[in-house]
């Protein structure tokens, strides 16, 4: 039979062109993953690197979190940016001033001048990174400005400060003269400088520029407190608020203001309703704090300071205590209980408290310098803060209170006198401290 063709199978000849090709495309896949593998070329479908891309979405946090009233959240995420491209200016800038407004929430000396410090490192880099740029410039004199505190820094250094705060302002300026918050920031510069109609001239040329931005508004308002235009500088204050309405340092000058008027007042209707005024701006920091979970005593603080200016000293003394639930280590704040106390006569109270303030105290006595631990309380080692023109008054109040409790069986006056010598080394120019120096002096030479 003859054998029909097989039409399922072919049998395969050799074609040199075909392997010739096959060849070519075999080399060609060892080059290919020789160059992947070295890095030469990326994968498919692997994301580009692109650091300013991730730098940008941290900023974008931190713009988020700053809106929002976090602000160290805000810092945290603007650091995050910085390290990832460490050559982007804006992002330097933005996080030196975060990092200022943010010390106006710090209650202690060390925290201020650590987070001002903090922020003219970053400023710094800012302006190295962009030396042509307005902004870097202008956020520069800005921070310089808040640095320029002679209780933090000193007469001396403050004035260097200062003096440099205006140079970078004025450079910001000439790089633009349209930059509202160079404009801004130059006028707060001239309200600390003492050149009032100046500043007033520059701040009012910011506003025409560009009224949206929360930093104009707020200097205007510091330019209306200085010529003590409390009324107009509130309504500047809640034009701020109504641009950033989660930034609780607003809603505290504010509700200072009010304050300022109200012991101003002769007409005690009136006072009456500046007062409570003031108290609401105050308890709507703390309510906003509250809602962000951020743990913030300085309301606290503002509510007891209003109460204890209207004599409420009671209340006065429980908002403070409610302070230092929150931060009961905070040496200052128990200082600042301490004047309650002395203010309402219970000098045996504020002992405990001044002690805690000036000397510090172990956990278990910082229960007694609060007036008792309650529930809420946690006991907490407290170190004492050094003399300052901050912290000056905790210390002869403290001398004063020693040398006049002090009897022939039960003698305070060694401590009192130390104290005395240490406010009477450093202030030994201030008539008015020298006078309560040595009305306590003279108590406890009385009783020798």
């Amino acid at each position: 039979m003859k054998r029909q063709p097989d039409i399922f199978f072919r049998k395969p000849t050799t074609n040199p062109y075909r392997i010739f090709i096959l060849l070519i495309l075999i080399m060609g896949s060892i080059w290919l993953i020789k160059q992947v593998e070295d890095g030469k070329i990326t994968r498919p479908f692997t994301p580009t690197p692109t650091p300013t891309r991730f730098a940008q979405s941290y900023a974008a946090e931190g713009d988020a979190q700053f809106a929002a009233g976090k602000l160290e959240a805000a810092i945290i995420a603007y650091q995050e940016a910085a390290q990832v491209d460490p050559n982007n200016a804006e992002v330097w800038a933005k996080l030196a001033r975060i990092q200022v407004y943010s010390s106006a929430l710090l209650t202690t000396d060390d925290e201020q001048r650590d987070r001002l410090q903090e922020g003219l490192a970053s400023s710094q880099k800012a302006v190295d990174l962009a030396p042509d740029d307005s902004m870097p410039h202008a956020v520069r004199a800005f921070v310089l400005d808040w640095n320029a505190n002679s209780i933090l820094f000193g007469e001396e250094q403050a004035a260097d400060y200062l003096l440099e705060a205006q140079q970078e302002a004025v450079r910001a300026i000439q790089l633009d003269n349209k930059n509202a918050l160079a404009l801004a920031f130059y006028a707060e510069i001239l309200v600390d400088e003492q050149k009032w109609n100046q500043a007033e001239q520059y701040v009012l040329q910011a506003l025409e520029i560009d009224d949206g931005l929360m930093d104009v508004h707020r200097v205007y308002a510091y330019v209306l407190e200085t010529f003590a235009q409390y009324n107009q500088a509130i309504q500047e204050y809640d034009k701020a608020i109504e641009i950033s309405p989660n930034l609780t340092f607003l809603h505290l000058r504010a509700g200072a203001n009010y304050r300022r008027l109200a012991f101003g007042s002769n007409n005690d209707e009136t006072r009456t309703q500046l007062y409570e005024k003031s108290l609401e701006y105050f308890a709507k920091a703390a309510r906003l704090n509250e809602q962000l979970g951020i743990e913030d005593p300085v309301p606290y603080l503002s509510i007891a300071k209003t109460y204890s200016q209207e004599g409420e000293y009671f209340i006065a003394a429980r908002n403070v205590q409610k302070a230092l639930e929150i931060d009961p280590a905070n040496a200052d704040i128990y200082g600042q209980l301490g004047i309650v106390y002395f203010k309402s006569r219970n000098y045996e109270g504020s002992i405990p408290a001044f002690k805690c303030a000036i000397r510090g105290c172990t956990a278990e006595e910082s229960c007694d310098g609060r007036g008792g631990c309650g529930p809420n309380d946690v006991p907490a080692t407290v170190i004492g803060l050094d003399l300052s023109g901050s912290t000056v008054v905790y210390y002869y109040t403290y001398g004063s209170v020693l040398a006049a409790l002090s009897r022939p069986k039960e003698n305070y006056c060694e401590e009192a006198m130390l104290i005395m010598a240490e406010v009477k080394a450093e202030f030994s120019g201030d008539r008015d401290i020298m006078g309560i120096v040595q009305a306590g002096e003279a108590i406890c030479q009385s009783l020798e």
